[in-house]
């Protein structure tokens, strides 16, 4: 899906149709600390991104009021909308393949190994995003081909609502002259060591064997010395087990006022629990919390229960329980300013 979170506040309001929109934290005059979760095209022309921090999306957003041009919307997540759009969308999918895997709330793998040909495949996904354009007033971009990673970054490739196909004879003269950060798995800091080793393209991965690339990398590097030959054999799942559960905020202001982090923390426990129970699950054997103190030192606690909790009552006991040791001597000897919390279930069946 397209700048998926934006897109659909674009198509819920008609006001802001056109406008650049920016979803995440309250910016609160660029005093604020959160990030940026999606920028709207028109708002990326601004040079927003995802993970951006969001006081430098709204001093980008100020620059360009500064030259005329118009301000940024910024509006908070509002993941009930999102994820109510997603599963329509998702409806709309299995209307042409039996067998699709929901990689994340805005993206899905196809199996589409039941269809005759590349041409009738083009035909289907082009009937895919205009049933998703009618139904939803929103785009995707659609990717064909051979396995899961051309795929994905053919998906990529012609954003936003593109429709791009790589045929397996293709495959290497599609990915030698791209940016190896284009490589499912290579982000930031692994780049960032080939670089300095002039590795910059697809292509210059793959003049290193596989052993010289496991002695660069480690164990990843086995996986490079594939993804960048384009090969991949992960099938396409209809059923993904969810591993974890979690949602954590920055506070505005650090912090060890306790009414506040309980209520805080209260929110962030209701959003994790109603996840685990939309998700039609059993019960988690696992509870983790996670603190960022002022001085950015991230300390986590978990705790596992032989029975699962079924609960939201025992839930949120159990939560409590473990962050009340970070806001006293316990766990916070020198009683540092909290500037984080984060909640996470585990364990889920």
């Amino acid at each position: 899906m397209d700048a998926f979170f934006a897109s659909v506040e674009e198509a819920a309001t008609p006001r802001f149709l056109g406008k650049p929109i920016v979803v995440g934290a309250e910016p609160n005059e660029g005093r604020s600390r959160g990030v940026v979760s999606t920028a709207n095209y028109k708002a990326r022309e601004y040079g927003i991104h995802s993970a951006m921090p969001i006081f430098k999306a709204w001093q980008l957003s100020e620059d360009a009021k500064k030259q005329g041009k118009e301000p940024v919307i910024f509006l908070p997540v509002d993941f009930e909308l999102y994820h109510k759009v997603s599963s329509h969308v998702s409806e709309i999918i299995h209307q042409y393949s039996p067998i699709i895997e929901q990689a994340s709330v805005d993206e899905f793998y196809i199996d589409f190994s039941h269809v005759k040909d590349l041409k009738t495949a083009e035909a289907t996904c082009q009937k895919i995003k205009d049933k998703i354009k009618k139904a939803e007033r929103v785009t995707c971009s659609i990717g064909i081909g051979p396995n899961r990673l051309v795929a994905k970054i053919a998906a990529g490739f012609k954003k936003p609502d593109g429709l791009f196909i790589v045929q397996e004879k293709d495959v290497q003269n599609f990915l030698n002259p791209l940016n190896i950060r284009e490589l499912p798995g290579i982000g930031p800091k692994t780049a960032e060591v080939f670089y300095k080793k002039n590795i910059k393209i697809v292509e210059h991965l793959t003049k290193f064997s596989k052993e010289e690339l496991r002695e660069m990398m480690g164990k990843h590097g086995e996986h490079i010395f594939y993804s960048c030959r384009g090969q991949d054999d992960t099938p396409v799942a209809d059923y993904h087990e969810a591993k974890s559960i979690g949602e954590q905020t920055t506070f505005a202001k650090n912090t060890l006022e306790p009414l506040f982090i309980f209520d805080t923390l209260k929110k962030l426990s209701d959003g994790v629990f109603k996840s685990f129970t939309n998700g039609d699950f059993e019960s988690f054997k696992t509870i983790t919390i996670t603190v960022r103190f002022s001085d950015f030192e991230t300390k986590t606690s978990s705790k596992s229960f032989k029975e699962g909790i079924k609960t939201k009552k025992k839930f949120n006991l159990e939560i409590l329980r473990l962050l009340l040791p970070y806001l006293d001597k316990r766990s916070n000897p020198k009683r540092k300013p909290i500037r984080l919390i984060g909640v996470r279930i585990e364990k889920i069946n």
